[in-house]
């Protein structure tokens, strides 16, 4: 979401592997979500990646220094545009056991 911000007292409990344009898992290209009480917050390390919303509809192009705030639960996807290195950081109030996401897409 565009000028999202984490809400406040959230805590990082786990972070992707750095993933690039041919190491990006099918299902973080394809329509996914977190699960309730999950924020997720995309760095881009080097490159461009569209990060667009579902609901509501959004697009932003994400770049180094320019993260993207994923809500729980909100339905997206990512597009690598070029080349591309990042990875992503999962927050909530408490600890999270297994997946961040709903359809269990590990990463």
């Amino acid at each position: 979401m565009i000028d999202e911000q984490l809400p406040e007292g959230l805590v990082a409990y786990r972070k992707t592997p750095v993933f690039d344009q041919d190491t990006l898992p099918n299902g973080l290209r394809k329509t996914h979500r977190t699960k309730a009480g999950v924020w997720a917050v995309i760095h881009v390390v080097e490159g461009r990646l569209r990060y667009r919303c579902l609901e509501p509809l959004s697009e932003q192009i994400l770049s180094p220094g320019v993260t993207g705030i994923v809500r729980p639960e909100e339905a997206h996807e990512v597009e690598p545009l070029g080349a591309v290195r990042f990875y992503v950081e999962f927050y909530s109030a408490s600890s999270q056991d297994g997946s961040p996401h709903v359809d269990g897409i590990e990463v």
